[in-house]
């Protein structure tokens, strides 16, 4: 794992598998006001605008994507005070649905700060569905608030 801020101009790295065909959905959103701290906001590239979920432990974000993709990357911003601190990445097969068909794909521990932190994902394994587990915050209340959230590597057509 390593922390960065101002370390990925002029990297060569896989491309964003995130695109407007990727279905999110999250655990829960602070007051359910969706307008205003919505799941939508992790991908939208800005900096002034997150995902702030409800206080409560063991918070979750699943991305699936329109294809079958081998994950090489994970990449979060949070809100420093708000960040999960014991968390893992879990995968499904492609045409799998139930959680039993969980893969456990990697266990990592985000830094407590406002800098982007990239995550490698291992052995780059082929799926459909992603999710990113924080079983635990630095919030005493349990929140999570991320600015950005990214997963990098290949399509598979």
């Amino acid at each position: 794992m390593s922390s960065f801020c101002s370390q990925l101009k002029g990297r060569n790295m896989a491309a964003s598998l995130i695109c407007n065909n990727t279905v999110s959905r999250v655990s829960s959103v602070l007051n359910r006001d969706v307008k205003q701290f919505g799941k939508k906001f992790m991908f939208d590239a800005n900096e002034e605008t997150c995902w702030n979920s409800d206080q409560g432990g063991c918070q979750w974000v699943i991305l699936e994507f329109p294809q079958p993709v081998k994950a090489t990357e994970l990449r979060l911003q949070f809100q420093g005070g708000f960040s999960g601190k014991t968390s893992k990445l879990e995968g499904f097969r492609q045409g799998s649905a139930e959680e039993e068909d969980l893969k456990h794909i990697l266990d990592f521990y985000p830094e407590d700060n406002n800098c982007l932190q990239s995550f490698p994902i291992p052995d780059a394994p082929l799926v459909q569905r992603l999710k990113i587990v924080f079983e635990n915050s630095a919030d005493f209340f349990g929140r999570i608030i991320v600015y950005t959230l990214d997963i990098l590597g290949e399509k598979i057509l």
